[in-house]
């Protein structure tokens, strides 16, 4: 599946609907292009609806229970419904699907005074206030266009605005909310100011690509617009190989090589000659995830479920690739996303050849090509999102061997320059050679030396 399909599902399941993609290797410099916010359901059309209204229900995707009117009851000439916020405290609200604390987000919606039929003409004629905040934002007090000459029992023909609303997002998924600020008692509970076609926009955050695998940020999930305060249920909703479905946000996903590392020994020439020499290299590479990095910082036992292969342990990790849900659908993803497998660990072993010069240091560095890949695991069943980035070994490029040779360092010139290891000599170690010893006769037995010794006795008689 190319990119630009990727995109699409994502768009299907409403987490992004990017109306300019950057690459997901874009360089840091690019600046984030607007792009277009999935608000679900923004046209209030679902559930279905029988009749013009107004009918109290619960809107697909929004939280609040107010009144809605079809298309033309409320005066549209589009296929967008009309909702007006209900007086009693009530709201309309969703969260804003992908989008990321501290980008600039741009709300486009239209408004009308009530067009129920139990509108006075006081009710309306100045016009009706609400309030629309996201979060992050500053609240921002609104009253819609008047409707003067409305009698009681009439429907209004509706007068509709088009209005804007900007704010930085504060939190991850931000929350959009409308507020009625109808507040006098007589007024009907149906004949409040009304919200139709919401639409959003947003300007992202840049990438950062600073952040270190150790410490990929605090994995949320969400049960519809409801923020979760723990991983749990979020995770076992996806204990089922088809439970969940991993969808990339391919804008917060990139290739990148880690930070060099050395590998081995280091090999030190004190010799006044070039050495040249074979030897193995050996490394390997593991993966990192938020989901675990999340319940470790929060001092809590990692849910099984949610057990990725990320834990360090080569064996252990082999056998959640096996056993794990969650990891299977994250592969899965991953592979039709980018049309190859993913890599939950990784290991080399290669024959280096190393020449030194007299008076240097060899040693090997590496710099491994890793991959992070930020998403969603989504219940099919249930409306459960659970936010994770994931830090592997990439397959993408090569890593990077870099075998290298310089001087010494102080400490190594000193540890050439000690004497060799050797015992001492008790006694007269400062005296001249007391003999000279060539090694061409053997030594003679102490039986053989008695022997050459009794013959210089003279007889005298």
């Amino acid at each position: 599946m190319s990119s630009s399909s990727a995109v699409g599902t994502l768009v299907a399941a409403g987490l992004l609907l990017p109306a300019a993609l950057a690459g997901p290797y874009a360089t840091a410099a690019e600046a984030p292009a607007p792009q277009t916010v999935n608000v679900l359901n923004g046209d209030f059309a679902d559930p279905v609806m029988k009749g013009d209204g107004p009918t109290t229900v619960a809107i697909d995707s929004w939280d609040g229970r107010n009144q809605r009117y079809s298309p033309s009851a409320s005066g549209r000439t589009d296929s967008a419904h009309g909702v007006a916020l209900e007086k009693q405290g009530n709201s309309l609200s969703q969260r804003l699907r992908g989008v990321r604390t501290g980008a600039q987000v741009t709300v486009s919606y239209e408004d009308s005074p009530a067009v129920s039929k139990e509108c006075t003409g006081p009710d309306v004629v100045d016009g009706q206030p609400y309030t629309v905040d996201g979060s992050g934002g500053a609240v921002q007090a609104v009253t819609t266009a008047g409707d003067p000459d409305r009698v009681k029992g009439t429907p209004g023909p509706g007068r509709w605005t088009k209005r804007t609303y900007t704010f930085t997002a504060g939190e991850n998924e931000p929350l959009l909310t409308f507020a009625s600020k109808v507040t006098d008692s007589r007024t009907h509970v149906t004949c409040t100011p009304m919200i139709a076609r919401v639409r959003a926009v947003e300007v992202p955050v840049a990438l950062d690509r600073t952040v270190d695998k150790t410490a990929l940020g605090t994995a949320e999930a969400y049960k519809g617009n409801e923020r979760q305060s723990t991983l749990h249920n979020a995770a076992a909703a996806c204990n089922g190989d088809n439970a969940c479905v991993f969808r990339p946000d391919m804008r917060m996903s990139f290739r990148y090589y880690d930070r060099a590392r050395v590998v081995g020994e280091a090999f030190v020439n004190c010799t006044r000659n070039t050495l040249e020499h074979t030897r193995v290299v050996s490394f390997s590479e593991r993966g990192y995830d938020s989901i675990a990095q999340t319940y470790a910082a929060a001092g809590l036992a990692l849910n099984d479920v949610a057990k990725l292969p990320t834990s360090g342990d080569r064996a252990e990790d082999e056998k959640r690739v096996k056993e794990r849900p969650m990891a299977g659908q994250f592969s899965l993803a991953y592979e039709k996303g980018w049309q190859r497998a993913w890599q939950w660990f990784g290991g080399e072993q290669r024959n280096v050849v190393e020449r030194i010069q007299p008076g240097e240091v060899s040693w090997i560095e590496l710099q491994p090509s890793r991959e992070r890949v930020e998403g969603w695991f989504l219940s099919k069943k249930d409306d459960y999102r659970l936010h994770a980035v994931i830090d592997g070994p990439s397959r993408g490029v090569p890593d990077r061997l870099l075998q290298r040779t310089g001087p010494m360092a102080e400490a190594e010139k000193q540890r050439c320059a000690a004497a060799r290891p050797m015992t001492t000599t008790p006694v007269d170690a400062g005296a001249a050679a007391y003999s000279s010893d060539k090694g061409l006769l053997k030594v003679p037995s102490s039986a053989a030396t008695r022997s050459v010794r009794a013959p210089r006795t003279v007889p005298l008689g």
